[in-house]
């Protein structure tokens, strides 16, 4: 599998490179954009045809993971006049998201996906797990060719990676914060997030959804020591193979 970061500023749009929550995934001729908030729909152009996308996983209703979709509505409707790309979204989002676009028609076929369960899109396996945030929200294990990639979305210390079992290829963590002043107990921090990765077993660990104003190398500075060796501070237009 190959990860291209679209997005990774933490709940509104940094100065530099800010766009918010979106990821790219390519497992043999499958293409998917998980999550897509503010500013990913135009980084995902750069690295991608759009009209080549197998589907799109949105883990919940919160602006900075989903509101880029109303873009890929219109190019799909209005210019590819393309129907039914498959959006797996837990309950909720599709009644949410239609106060963008009015009505969504038939331009997306949207799937229902909660705690516990599993999809297969294209060439990749998928399994969801309700996290530790207010609204409905999903981590999502991505497994092919043997390897996993695990994305926490959004999540306080209340949910742990462990529910996918050990041993990630690589952990996609959000960490919002630092520790020594975390404003809200719906998301972690960094060193949080070391220490679940190193409890999870992950092989990898790379942090995400920063506050903007944070200082990024406190940041994988606090993750590496609670991991235990280097983890990586993920980028806009960042490509790694898992």
């Amino acid at each position: 599998m190959e990860l291209t970061v679209l997005g990774c500023s933490g709940s509104y749009g940094a100065p530099a490179g800010g766009a918010c929550s979106g990821y790219l995934v390519r497992a043999g001729e499958t293409l998917l954009w998980l999550d897509c908030g503010n500013g990913s729909f135009a980084n995902l152009q750069q690295h991608a045809d759009p009209a080549e996308l197998t589907a799109v996983v949105i883990t919940h209703g919160h602006p900075d993971h989903c509101v880029d979709i109303y873009g890929l509505h219109v190019l799909n409707k209005y210019g590819l006049e393309r129907d039914c790309l498959p959006v797996f979204a837990p309950a909720g989002v599709e009644k949410q998201l239609e106060g963008l676009v009015g009505e969504w028609t038939d331009t997306f076929d949207w799937m229902v996906v909660g705690d516990g369960d599993r999809a297969t899109i294209g060439d990749v396996a998928l399994r969801f797990s309700r996290t530790d945030h207010p609204p409905p929200t999903v981590a999502v294990e991505l497994a092919h060719g043997g390897k996993r990639l695990v994305y926490t979305s959004d999540t306080g210390p209340g949910w742990s990676r462990e529910a996918f079992g050990p041993g990630a290829d690589l952990l996609l963590s959000e960490a919002t914060y630092q520790h020594d002043d975390i404003r809200a107990p719906i998301h972690l921090s960094a060193r949080q997030a070391g220490e679940m990765a190193a409890a999870a077993r992950a092989r990898h660990l790379m942090l995400t959804h920063l506050w903007p104003t944070l200082d990024p190398v406190a940041s994988v500075e606090e993750g590496s020591e609670a991991f235990g060796r280097p983890v990586v501070l993920a980028a806009p237009h960042l490509v790694t193979h898992v």
